[in-house]
């Protein structure tokens, strides 16, 4: 089964996708910023990791860059807020695969992870 993390400052938001993403992922750990996140990914070197834009410590266009840095090969999606598009097309052209936007619809989010993988 394909692990993941999942990246978000609202402990509500970090429940729904883990509620979606259970069903058919395991998810290995959570982060609630950039610093966070940067250190779970290295702990765990997870098959996917879904990224907050917005949060604080450590945002996560850094821990987008930091994150790919590292390791070019990792399977970003970014989440993000209604209203952060010029934020989203920024992700993507550093190199996150995808995004899905809050709040979350099971079907997108599925859909986003699963492609990464086909």
């Amino acid at each position: 089964m394909r692990c993941g993390i999942i990246v978000d400052d609202a402990l509500i938001m970090r429940a729904r996708l883990r509620e979606i993403l259970e069903k058919d992922f395991s998810i290995v750990a959570e982060a609630s910023n950039g610093n966070e996140a940067l250190e779970q990914y290295e702990k765990y070197k997870p098959d996917f990791i879904t990224l907050d834009i917005s949060m604080p410590q450590m945002d996560g266009m850094d821990a987008l860059q930091k994150i790919l840095d590292a390791h070019p090969d990792a399977n970003i999606i970014i989440v993000s807020a209604v209203g952060q598009k010029q934020m989203v097309f920024k992700a993507l052209s550093i190199g996150a695969r995808d995004f899905i936007v809050k709040p979350f619809e099971a079907d997108r989010v599925l859909k986003s992870i699963n492609r990464l993988f086909s």
